[in-house]
């Protein structure tokens, strides 16, 4: 399965209808405590729900779209709704007013439910900010939301309906109190005014008044959005890896006011020190990369994986231009002069005209992503090609 193509959906639910019943049998705990091992919760997919789907080499928002998907289809069976799940999700996508008018007011024109219209949604609701360089930093919490959509789903399967107040509702709880977590610390680590900027870019309205504690809490009544709000509120306070006397006192007046256990506090602060611990080399946010590191990393992944999908088929095409492969070959010895460049980078977008899922390369911009191609490329061709290639 690639859940970067066409037609992935369908193969994700034709593999999970072929799981064991006994895999499929869950609590909605362990559901919820799953997405948090998985990283759905936290913002960025180290694994899948409940690993019903082998990693198999994804990327982060690959595996968040495959989570997205069966994190609905949770919802779906374990409420034992008729309604078609496909279509369940379309329409409920469908009948929020904030997501139709942002993301896929242009996806409803004309075009029938199905697998097709639903990945498209689901590519718009993971990839919100299609410019590589910022991608980076509103993904992690942009990313982190994405439970409001579950949430969400699962009263619009009961209710028939999800109005633009509850979701309003909601991110106006969650920012209250968010805020009112990062307002405790007098200094604020770098990590904590990233989370604070990546927070106020990532919600979907303009909240121009915050709301007051008080006010919002009363409105925090289902218990996995509890649970939500806890993990949030420990995910401002991971920073320094400490809890101390003033953030204790506040997760223990959260907790009074929830109506939950301490023991969700404890628990949600050790699984949030967990899952920072054993990931801290792989979460952008905690490598406080500056936007050009963060730009090289996001661009030089995204091209090793087009790369690494489309190795026959590229590799066949290189070898067929004569020319392209004389001025690659010569390039690993010596400086290509600016006309010889501008040759290379014609011919390679001739090649990727042939190969759909390299269009990127085709777009405005996609030409700075050129280096990354080269760089990628004596991978590729055979070992002739590079007299210095070590096979590692």
């Amino acid at each position: 399965m690639n859940p970067s193509a066409k037609g992935w959906i369908k193969k994700l639910l034709q593999e999970y209808s072929a799981l064991p019943k006994k895999e499929k049998a869950h609590t909605l705990d362990e559901f919820y405590h799953n997405l948090k091992t998985c990283g759905f919760i936290y913002g960025t997919n180290f694994h899948t729900l409940f690993n019903q789907v082998e990693k198999d080499g994804y990327s982060h928002d690959e595996l968040c779209k495959i989570n997205i998907i069966l994190s609905f289809l949770f919802i779906h069976e374990y409420h034992q709704f008729e309604e078609d799940f496909i279509e369940s999700v379309i329409d409920f996508y469908n009948i929020v007013d904030d997501y139709k008018s942002s993301f896929f007011e242009e996806l409803f024109m004309g075009k029938k439910k199905s697998y097709d219209l639903l990945e498209s949604m689901i590519n718009k609701r993971i990839a919100i900010d299609d410019n590589v360089i910022t991608k980076n930093f509103n993904y992690f919490i942009t990313n982190t939301l994405l439970f409001v959509d579950v949430l969400a789903y699962e009263k619009y399967l009961h209710s028939g309906a999800v109005s633009d107040a509850y979701l309003h509702t909601m991110e106006s709880s969650i920012e209250t109190i968010i805020f009112a977590a990062l307002d405790l610390k007098t200094e604020k680590s770098q990590y904590d005014e990233s989370l604070i900027k990546l927070f106020e870019a990532s919600f979907r309205y303009d909240h121009r008044v915050r709301l007051h504690y008080s006010e919002v809490i009363v409105h925090i009544t289902h218990p996995l959005t509890k649970q939500y709000i806890v993990d949030l509120v420990c995910m401002t306070f991971w920073s320094d890896k400490i809890i101390d006397e003033q953030e204790r006192t506040f997760l223990n007046q959260l907790a009074h006011d929830l109506h939950i256990s301490k023991g969700t506090i404890l628990k949600a602060t050790d699984d949030i020190h967990q899952y920072y611990t054993t990931h801290k080399d792989d979460i952008k946010l905690l490598k406080s990369q500056n936007m050009v590191q963060s730009f090289y990393e996001n661009s030089s992944n995204m091209v090793s994986k087009l790369i690494t999908r489309n190795k026959k088929r590229l590799s066949k095409e290189l070898q067929e231009s004569k020319e392209l492969m004389l001025l690659l070959s010569q390039s690993t010895v010596r400086n290509l002069s600016d006309e010889e460049q501008k040759k290379v980078k014609d011919q390679l977008l001739d090649i990727f005209k042939t190969i759909p899922s390299l269009a990127i390369f085709m777009l405005p911009g996609g030409m700075l992503l050129l280096p990354f191609v080269i760089k990628f490329i004596p991978n590729i061709l055979p070992s002739g090609f590079d007299d210095n290639r070590v096979d590692e």
